[in-house]
C-alpha cells in the first residue's frame, strides 16, 4: 500500500534517544513481542479468561514507547470464554523529564475506551494512575518483571480509596525487537 512503509518508518525508531536511554529503560525493557494469559474479574464473581498478545516498540525518534494490546490473540480463533470482553488498542508512553514520570495514553477504538495516566517506578513495580472516560480512577501496574515475563494488573476505584482488581495478565516474551 503506498505510503504505509513511510508511515511505519516515521513512527518507529531503532532504540531510545541518546541521553535518555537509562530513564527510557523503565518501559524500554518490554520492547518486543509477548503473549499473555488474561483474566477479567466481573463484579458478580465471574472470571473471563483468554489468551492475548502485546507488541512494544520504540517510537517518535526514540522518545516514546508505543504498544498494541490484542485480546483475543490474532491466532487464537474464536474465544467464547471471553464473552464480549475483547480489545485491540494502543498505548503511547512518553517520558517527561520535568516531572520524572511517563504520560500514558491508552486508546481502544473497538470499545471506545480511553484512559490517561501518569506512570512511575515504585520499587520493582511500575504504577500508572489516572482516570478513564467514566470518571473512575484507574491504577494499572506492571510487577514481577523479569527479562521474559511480567504481571499486569488493572484496578478501578470509584472513591479513590478502595481499589478493585478487574484484570490480570501474565505475559511471556515471544521475541525481542
Amino acid at each position: 500500500m503506498p505510503g504505509q512503509s513511510t508511515f511505519a518508518e516515521a513512527l518507529h525508531s531503532p532504540g531510545p534517544i541518546q541521553g535518555l536511554a537509562e530513564k527510557l529503560s523503565l518501559y524500554g525493557r518490554f520492547v518486543g513481542a509477548w503473549t499473555f494469559d488474561a483474566a477479567r474479574h466481573l463484579e458478580d464473581g465471574t472470571v473471563l479468561t483468554g489468551r492475548g498478545e502485546v507488541h512494544f516498540g520504540w517510537a517518535l525518534e526514540g522518545r516514546a514507547i508505543q504498544d498494541v494490546w490484542i485480546l483475543p490473540a490474532r491466532d487464537a480463533g474464536p474465544s467464547p470464554s471471553l464473552g464480549k470482553w475483547t480489545f485491540y488498542g494502543t498505548t503511547l508512553r512518553v517520558y517527561d523529564p520535568g516531572v520524572d514520570a511517563w504520560h500514558i495514553f491508552w486508546s481502544d477504538p473497538r470499545n471506545q475506551y480511553f484512559s490517561r495516566q501518569l506512570g512511575r517506578a515504585e520499587g520493582d513495580t511500575i504504577v500508572q494512575v489516572g482516570a478513564d472516560g467514566t470518571g473512575s480512577s484507574v491504577r494499572w501496574s506492571f510487577s514481577r518483571i523479569t527479562e521474559n515475563s511480567f504481571r499486569w494488573l488493572g484496578e478501578r476505584s470509584h472513591d479513590g480509596a478502595d481499589w478493585h482488581l478487574e484484570v490480570e495478565f501474565l505475559a511471556r516474551r515471544q521475541s525481542e525487537r
